[in-house]
């Protein structure tokens, strides 16, 4: 069964990248565009010609089929990883349906995944960021990601444990509130990184942060709802016929 669930999430990431990769190209790009040209305007100020490195890969061919095969290689990848934590999950951490878990996981996913690093290393458009802290802002970002996965892992099992003895509801808001409070603690203990060069727009960064995050929203969202709605057959469908048959 596990490798029938893997296939369906590959085809949900799938289904789910293309969707992302629809808001990305109408709402992403235009900020793209405006950063790219904002570095080749600071370029010229400074007697630099932005044309001297030669472009191994057309502007038009990054936005669209580069654009589009980097997200549905991602977002297939993703919704293979996914299947397989489903697959661990399902029937041990909570006593939803196959849909309900499905939800529940991508929305913990997007939270610890996503929005958690980013909230403190958001990404940045072209002409923002500096060439020598790259390498170190890099590994902050992917210590922050881990950091955000342990804790959620801890939260999960703190809630586990807990819920036998206080129950569902006091169980989920003490491991809650201890999850909540160990992230701030670890956003404020990480340094934090500053690069925006003088007289880029802050709104043209701010709209591309949240439309990362929003692209990554409909990302797992669609793999939440697609594999839930491909698996729930698989993994229910046995139960309901051997009731059926009862």
């Amino acid at each position: 069964m596990v490798g029938q669930l893997l296939l369906r999430g590959m085809i949900a990431g799938l289904i789910a990248a293309v969707l992302a990769f629809g808001v990305a190209y109408v709402f992403g790009e235009p900020e793209v565009n405006y950063a790219i040209g904002f570095e080749e305007r600071a370029a010229i100020a400074a007697g630099e010609d932005p044309g001297a490195e030669p472009e191994l890969v057309s502007r038009a061919v990054q936005s669209t089929i580069g654009l589009a095969t980097g997200i549905l290689a991602y977002g297939t990848a993703v919704g293979g990883l996914f299947a397989l934590v489903f697959a661990f999950v399902y029937g041990r951490a909570t006593g939803l349906a196959t849909r309900a878990t499905a939800a529940v996981l991508a929305v913990v996913a997007w939270i610890t995944i996503v929005l958690v690093p980013q909230v403190k290393y958001g990404p940045n458009p072209p002409a923002v960021g500096s060439a020598e802290t790259i390498g170190a802002r890099t590994a902050l970002f992917f210590l922050m990601l881990v950091i955000s996965i342990a804790l959620t892992v801890l939260a999960v099992q703190l809630a586990r444990r807990l819920w036998a003895e206080r129950g569902g509801w006091t169980a989920g808001l003490v491991a809650g509130f201890a999850w909540l409070a160990a992230v701030v603690a670890v956003l404020l203990a990480l340094p934090a990184i500053n690069e925006v060069p003088p007289g880029f727009a802050a709104d043209s960064l701010w709209r591309f942060r949240m439309i990362s995050l929003g692209i990554h929203a409909v990302l797992w969202a669609g793999i939440g709802l697609i594999f839930g709605a491909l698996a729930e057959p698989l993994v229910e469908g046995p139960c309901l016929r051997r009731r059926a048959l009862a």
